[in-house]
Order: structure tokens, then C-alpha cells, then sequence
């Protein structure tokens, strides 16, 4: 027993400063729980809730995080869902830590660890009822495994299958990962985690296929690079023929709402279009008209891209794309009236079937104000996460610069830096800005900014 005592004094004293933190992110949730009972909804909410009840893949998400919840049906409480994952958000945080601090100093180790254990907007976001959560759990797990000297390919490959299945974002992350370990020369690793990532994705590929009789994991690709376009597509320019010219909005650009609206406005001409909106056809003709978009305005898709990711770096936070989607990413004031942009009576009826009761948000004083107060305060600016994302290149940069010998394989920083950059651009690029689609981003890009620092041995 004295020996116990002694290893974990121990283990106190060389980790104390992470050990702090740690327990400031996890009273930040609790607070967080004690003032929002039992969580925060979002429109995306309902549509989950409905593939938890009716297990089918969905045109527009993949079925990954209806799984989840549906792993904790037995507790028949939303409050259970987001308290795991609350866990998961302090899991990410210890990963950053533990897979920064066996390689440089502590203190560059608990800098990496900490935004995503303190951001307000982290912690909020924690607390919807969204997949963000767990996707960034899956990711940042698999990237951490793969920077070990001999990689579990097999539960790397398992995490990105179970991230991609989550939110599509994460399908390129697997050719990333697999690319990582080819610069390795690890060859074998790498297909075998290409074939432990693509099993899982082709599997529930056939099922999608199964259920609509289209090839993919997800039907809305074409009308999401549809909107995408219609912040610069030009028909006189375009010249579409007139299967595709319905699609056309005669406003300049300038003029024009943001991309989301084109998909979900009822007045959107694709909406406007007979039957739903990602039917097949419908897809098909949104994913014509946006390619015809691409290659008729290369660069003005070029300039749109990077103005929508431009959004990720700035100091404030402005309002985007409007009041009410801006408003699901605050701790609320007063208790929130269920969404009501998007048709969600079946969801909301099955919610409470979940539930075995009212759903809803309960804000509970004084709690809720104190994240309120704090929300105000702390959060990682974009433009911190921009100097963030810098440093790993300006760092190798100089380094080689100053003469430094190459090392024979590459550094351990590019694998979460690479994956934080297409993180970070993918959405804007196919899709759309969007505040939360940033969070996931931040401790991939820590924690390659951290893994740039001098390791002690060397100093």
C-alpha cells in the first residue's frame, strides 16, 4: 500500500500542473451540467435521434453518432449522452498531454492540452447533442496512436472508419494516415490500415446502397458543392444548359444569402425543385451544376474558399451564417424553444420516447451564469489558431535554415498538423464555414505545435 501511495505522489508531482488543468476543464462541466439540465439541442439533434429509432443510413449524415446514442439508450437520459461526452472532451485533452509530454517539456505539454480543456465554446459544444464531440475524440485518438513507434494499424484503421462513419470529413484522414506511414517506409502497417479503415466504410456503403440504390455513405454531396457555389457561380458565364439553368439565382454574389440557405430556404431554387431535396436526381442535377460551376470559375471557387476559410482566423466572432445557427453555440439565457428552421415534430416525439419524458432545456441558476460570465472570456481566438497552425512549419523551416541535419524519417508533428489543415479546409472547400466544424481542429493543431519544441534530452 505505501508503495501505491509512493508511485502516485510521484506521478502527482511530475504531472501537477496538467493534473490542474484537468480538474478546471472537469469543473468547468460540471458547472456546465448543473445549469443546462440535461442538455443542449441543435436542429441537427432531431435528425439523429430518428436513425436511433429507425436504423437506416440518412441521405445527409451518417449513421455514426445515432450508434453512439443509441449505445446509451439503456440510461434513457440525454443528460447520460452528453456527460460521456464531457468525458470524451477531458479524454482529448489527456491524449494532447500524454502524447506531447513523451516527447518535449511538460509545460509545452499542458500549453497543447489546454484550450481544449478550458475553451468555453469547447465545453458548450460538449454539451449539444451534436457529433463534433466524438468525431474529435476518434480522430485525435487515432492520430496519437500512429505517431508510436510500433502503431496498432489495426484500431487506427477501426477509429477512422469509426470517424468517417461519424462525419464524412473524416474519409480523407484515412489516405492522410496511410500516407503518414508510407513516409515512414511502413508499408505493410499502412495497407493494412487502409484495409482495417475501408471494410467498416465499404460495409456500411452497401447498406446505404441496399436501402437507396446509390453508391456512396451519404446522399447530399452534390447539393451541399452546389451551395458551396452559389457564393460566386455566374450563369452568363457558365453557360449551363437548360436542365441546369433552373439552378441559376440572377443576384450578383454579393447579393446573395449564405450557402445554407440554398439547401434548406424554401425559396432556394433547388428546394423549389419537385420531390425532396437529396433525391437522387436532385443530388445528381446540384452536383452537375456545381462542377460546371468549379470549371467555368476556377478561381473565383479558388478566392471563395479561401474567404469562407479566412472565417476560422479572425480575432472576434462575428455573427455566421445567421442569429439563430450563432445562437445554438452560446449558453443560453433563458430555457430555448425546440428548433424550428428544419421539420422536427417526429424527431422531437421519438426524443421523447428516449427521454421516457419531457425533452427540453432546463437553465438553472446559478450555474448557467457563471458559464455564461465565462464564456465571455475564454475562448481560443482564430487568430491564435492561425499562429498556432504556423509554427510547426515556421519552426522546421528555420531549422533547416540553421543547418540542422534532416531526420531520417518525417517529423512526428506533420501526421496532427496535416490533419488539422484538411480538418480545416475540407468543410469550406465542399460545404461550408461553420463555428463548430473549427473546434476538432484545435488540439490536432496544438498538439503538432507542442511536438516542435526542443525534447529535454536535446537541450
Amino acid at each position: 500500500m505505501r508503495e501505491v501511495v509512493r508511485v502516485a505522489g510521484r506521478f502527482v508531482r511530475r504531472h501537477r500542473w496538467f493534473l490542474v488543468v484537468l480538474a478546471a476543464g472537469a469543473l468547468l462541466r460540471v458547472v456546465t451540467m448543473l445549469g443546462f439540465r440535461p442538455a443542449l439541442w441543435f436542429p441537427d439533434s432531431y435528425t439523429y435521434i430518428v436513425t436511433v429509432f429507425h436504423p437506416r443510413p440518412d441521405l445527409v449524415r451518417p449513421a455514426g453518432y445515432s450508434m453512439f446514442v443509441k449505445l446509451l439508450e439503456p440510461f434513457h437520459s440525454f443528460g447520460a449522452v452528453v456527460a460521456v461526452q464531457h468525458l470524451l472532451g477531458l479524454a482529448t485533452g489527456a491524449l494532447v498531454y500524454w502524447a506531447a509530454a513523451r516527447r518535449v517539456r511538460r509545460w509545452a505539454a499542458v500549453l497543447a492540452s489546454a484550450p481544449v480543456l478550458l475553451d468555453a465554446y469547447q465545453v458548450e459544444l460538449e454539451h449539444l447533442l451534436v457529433s463534433d464531440t466524438l468525431f474529435m475524440f476518434l480522430v485525435v485518438l487515432a492520430v496519437v496512436l500512429a505517431l508510436a513507434d510500433r502503431p496498432k494499424v489495426v484500431t487506427i484503421g477501426l477509429l477512422l472508419a469509426a470517424a468517417t462513419l461519424t462525419r464524412t470529413v473524416g474519409l480523407p484522414l484515412i489516405a492522410l494516415l496511410a500516407g503518414w506511414f508510407l513516409l515512414r517506409r511502413q508499408v505493410r502497417p499502412a495497407v493494412v490500415m487502409l484495409a482495417a479503415a475501408l471494410v467498416p466504410v465499404v460495409a456500411y456503403g452497401a447498406w446505404f446502397y441496399a436501402t437507396y440504390q446509390r453508391v456512396g455513405i451519404v446522399g447530399a454531396n452534390g447539393v451541399f458543392l452546389y451551395a458551396r457555389t452559389m457564393s460566386f457561380a455566374d450563369c452568363e458565364r457558365m453557360d449551363p444548359p437548360p436542365d441546369l439553368r433552373v439552378l441559376c439565382d440572377p443576384r450578383p454574389p454579393e447579393q446573395r444569402p449564405p450557402s445554407q440557405e440554398y439547401i434548406w430556404a424554401k425559396d432556394a431554387p433547388l428546394v423549389r425543385l419537385p420531390g425532396i431535396t437529396f433525391a437522387r436526381e436532385t443530388d445528381a442535377l446540384a452536383g452537375r451544376f456545381a462542377l460546371l460551376a468549379v470549371r467555368s470559375q476556377p478561381l473565383d471557387y479558388a478566392g471563395s474558399v479561401l474567404s469562407e476559410l479566412g472565417r476560422s482566423f479572425v480575432w472576434g466572432r462575428p455573427v455566421y451564417p445567421d442569429q439563430e445557427i450563432y445562437g445554438y453555440y452560446q449558453f443560453p439565457s433563458v430555457s430555448p424553444p425546440p428548433p424550428g428552421r428544419y421539420p422536427a415534430r417526429h424527431g422531437a416525439e421519438l426524443a421523447r420516447r428516449y427521454e421516457r419524458g419531457e425533452i427540453g432545456t432546463r437553465v438553472a441558476e446559478p450555474y448557467a451564469g457563471w458559464m455564461r460570465a465565462y464564456q465571455d472570456v475564454a475562448r481560443l481566438p482564430g487568430t491564435a489558431l492561425l499562429v498556432i497552425l504556423l509554427v510547426p512549419p515556421a519552426v522546421a523551416a528555420r531549422r533547416r535554415w540553421s543547418g540542422t541535419r534532416a531526420a531520417t524519417r518525417p517529423a512526428p508533428w506533420l501526421a496532427p498538423w496535416a490533419a488539422a489543415v484538411v480538418l480545416l479546409v475540407t468543410p469550406p472547400a465542399v460545404a461550408e464555414f461553420d463555428y463548430r466544424y473549427v473546434l476538432p481542429v484545435v488540439p490536432l493543431a496544438c498538439l503538432a505545435a507542442a511536438l516542435t519544441c526542443r525534447n529535454p534530452q536535446s537541450s
